[in-house]
């Protein structure tokens, strides 16, 4: 990591720390970030339109890679160029960091271990979970060594591979998750290897695995088989982070970050229909975990369309009373329109549902916001997946909504425009690339912002 070490980094992002929500149970490596740990917890969003202090990205790399050699198995929308990707992410990366804002990479977590033995150890046991190695005893020839066989297909043989690599190599295993299969062979060293991978080539959508409430981090539970293992990976950065998680959908449950955003102390919304459910909000709200006053489910019961498969493709919030709307789905005539059941909080910590079925336009008029339409062209372009870094300042991946944001009387922040083409080839945008796990209402913009278009 260029600059600070992890450690110091976490300890700077202390003296910065506002909204305490949650308590972190990892204690970095330094005595500073040990004692910022303890006293001033990192984890909880208010609002959509708070200022982004802490932020989780991964940068496209070898797992992707591997995904683009079958774009449509890897849950990819069209081919990716990688080199072009990593450029985009860097931007994207660097506009965020502009604002004096921390930015921290999967990799980049996962991989600074400097000289901890502890940490050494964590990260080969995550590693040993990532790789698999396969003894075929039905194929190839008998060899001097069949009759060790079994110790090269072991645990104990596999420690000492992990034991012995860099910190990068246990990195790619963690990313990759290989499988080794070998059979005998009477040349060389006595064994052929057969190498086969899944690897994680969604991970640079960091918004899905969890969902940062008020009150902290929620582990979210995939959907989609290719995807399920990007949850223990996020797991592990956070914890190496210090960030407490409050939370974990059960196994018979379905939550996707795509399909949250925060509104404020009063008010969340939740997105259910082709990647989350219903059974993951009840159990949000059975146990507490969005902290607001009110919860609006919202849900997509008759579009079910792999171009909104969440909540931010079709929706995001722009300032306190400013959204983006996809305008297809807006009003109650609508074929694809969304409804949404509102759930009230007592004294108690105990929701009850108080309104069902009301459309969503309708509601979000109710609730005070002005609503900014976005084409179905534009929607398609990612129109909706902006990211607001807070205080109305947002990142588009589309110029045409971008322009449209900034030209509305109800919006009184700057956009900046970033070409994305390459990431959303992936299926998603800025929004889906970035998971925002602290922000502050008091905290001040440190960088400058320029409106790019």
């Amino acid at each position: 990591m260029a600059g600070l070490a992890l450690s110091q980094v976490i300890a700077a992002m202390g003296e910065k720390a506002t909204v305490p929500h949650s308590t972190p149970s990892v204690s970095p490596r330094s005595m500073d970030a040990k004692r910022f740990a303890a006293s001033n917890p990192l984890t909880g969003q208010n609002h959509e339109n708070d200022v982004a202090e802490l932020v989780i990205v991964c940068k496209p790399s070898l797992p992707r890679m591997m995904g683009t050699l079958h774009p449509a198995a890897s849950l990819y929308e069209k081919p990716v160029n990688i080199p072009q990707a990593d450029l985009q992410h860097d931007r994207f990366k660097k506009m965020i960091q502009d604002f004096g804002i921390k930015v921290m990479d999967v990799r980049e977590v996962l991989a600074d271990i400097g000289d901890s033995v502890k940490l050494r150890v964590q990260l080969e046991d995550l590693a040993a979970r990532s790789l698999t190695y396969v003894f075929d005893h039905n194929d190839g020839e008998s060899s001097p060594r069949a009759s060790s066989s079994t110790y090269y297909a072991s645990d104990e043989y596999k420690a000492s591979v992990l034991s012995a690599i860099s910190a990068d190599q246990l990195v790619d295993i963690v990313l990759t998750r290989p499988t080794v299969t070998i059979r005998c062979s009477h040349r060389d060293t006595g064994f052929i290897a057969r190498y086969e991978f899944e690897p994680l080539s969604n991970l640079v959508f960091t918004r899905d695995q969890q969902v940062t409430t008020r009150k902290g981090i929620v582990m979210a539970r995939l959907r989609s088989s290719q995807r399920q293992c990007e949850v223990e990976v996020m797991r592990y950065v956070f914890e190496r982070l210090g960030l407490a998680i409050i939370g974990e959908i059960p196994e018979e449950a379905h939550l996707e970050g795509g399909d949250f955003f925060p509104c404020g102390d009063g008010l969340c919304f939740i997105g259910i229909g082709m990647r989350s459910d219903m059974a993951a909000v009840e159990y949000m709200l059975h146990n507490d975990l969005f902290g607001t006053t009110y919860v609006a489910v919202v849900e997509d019961r008759f579009d079910q369309s792999q171009d909104r498969m969440h909540l931010d493709c079709c929706f995001n919030i722009l300032s306190r009373d400013c959204v983006l709307c996809w305008e297809s789905m807006l009003g109650a005539d609508s074929p694809t329109r969304r409804l949404v059941t509102e759930f009230q909080r007592d004294h108690r910590g105990v929701y009850t549902k108080v309104r069902e079925e009301v459309e969503f336009s309708e509601y979000l008029t109710e609730k005070g916001f002005h609503i900014i339409p976005v084409s179905p062209q534009a929607q398609l372009a990612y129109g909706c997946n902006v990211l607001n870094v807070g205080n109305q300042n947002v990142i588009a991946v589309n110029a045409q909504t971008a322009r449209e944001i900034v030209r509305s009387p109800h919006f009184k922040g700057d956009v900046k425009f970033l070409d994305f083409s390459q990431i959303t080839n992936m299926y998603g945008a800025v929004h889906c690339a970035s998971q925002v796990v602290k922000r502050s209402e008091r905290r001040p913009f440190l960088g400058t912002f320029f409106q790019g278009i």
